[in-house]
């Protein structure tokens, strides 16, 4: 759609147009926003996850080839990007016990808020290994095939399938044991 602009733009950044990389990141900022609202339910990180996203990309761009779209150059570095936030969060293991979502549990489920449901699965997610929760976000919400998932991860498509398959057992076990089901 903006490729021949994002190349021209892309070479003026190169040639050191600072204005060239502002209309890059106004142009695809949004997309960035909604892929990186998958790593963190939390405004200020997915803010500082984006402005990560495009210093990272900023000082890659010389590595850009253009033999895809821009953008999917820029998911494949936000997702990077968002396995290394989850990679340092796991190591502090911070996240929220579904005890305190027990107000969504007891209302009726047609009426349970949709962000608090969203919010409610990012918990459940989050006791996952960074590897296996990509992986799940990828494939559900990004709604990434196992090729594309490989591809942007850098791994074999066996190997992607099996760790999606693993994941899925993992994520059933801690919904098992936390009653997800029973509670909603």
């Amino acid at each position: 759609m903006f490729v021949e602009t994002d190349l021209k733009d892309i070479q003026a950044c190169l040639n050191g147009d600072d204005e060239a990389y502002r209309r890059l990141v106004q142009r695809y900022e949004q997309q960035i926003v909604r892929l990186m609202w998958r790593f963190t339910r939390d405004r200020t990180e997915c803010e500082q996850l984006v402005q990560d996203v495009f210093v990272d990309a900023y000082f890659s761009l010389k590595s850009y080839r253009a033999q895809g779209p821009f953008l999917h150059w820029l998911s494949i570095i936000a997702t990077r990007v968002g396995y290394r936030f989850w990679k340092q969060r796991d190591r502090s293991r911070q996240f929220i016990s579904l005890e305190d979502f027990d107000v969504a549990a007891k209302t009726d489920t047609d009426t349970i808020d949709a962000t608090q449901a969203a919010d409610v699965l990012h918990s459940l997610l989050a006791r996952l290994h960074p590897d296996d929760r990509l992986i799940l976000t990828l494939m559900y919400f990004e709604e990434c095939s196992i090729e594309e998932i490989a591809k942007r991860m850098g791994w074999t498509k066996a190997g992607t399938k099996m760790r999606a398959m693993r994941a899925r057992g993992k994520l059933k076990k801690i919904a098992e044991k936390e009653k997800f089901l029973e509670k909603f």
